[in-house]
């Protein structure tokens, strides 16, 4: 090869690869605007009270199925995520007015009896 050609075939494809490196960049400019419009329609949702707690129920039930052959330090464990969530729910429910305070004061009284019967167990 000689070295006009060597010094084009370069060239080529030093312009291949800044071409693609352009494509990528529109790209990143794109993701950054989607996850911009991402929180912005997660605040608005927050603002309008539309927030979901997440899988509080499903929380509920997995530790309702406490299991009296459980250890020692899996009872421990449930204990100390039951309290967690206790005093999360605890700070939502100072926040909260009408109908969600009434759900998040109905909810507390469920963990309540989950941590009662954990600490019995132990």
């Amino acid at each position: 090869m000689k070295r006009s050609e060597l010094a084009e075939y370069i060239k080529e494809t030093i312009v291949d690869v800044l071409s693609e490196a352009e494509g990528t960049e529109e790209e990143i400019v794109k993701t950054k605007e989607l996850t911009k419009a991402v929180q912005d329609l997660q605040k608005a949702k927050e603002e309008a009270g539309l927030a979901e707690d997440i899988d509080d129920e499903d929380t509920a039930a997995q530790q309702a199925t406490v299991d009296t052959k459980d250890s020692v330090s899996v009872i421990s464990r449930k204990l100390q995520d039951t309290t967690k969530e206790m005093k999360t729910t605890v700070n939502k429910w100072k926040q909260a007015e009408g109908e969600e305070k009434e759900r998040l004061l109905a909810r507390l009284k469920d963990l309540t009896k989950i941590k009662k019967e954990l600490e019995g167990l132990l």
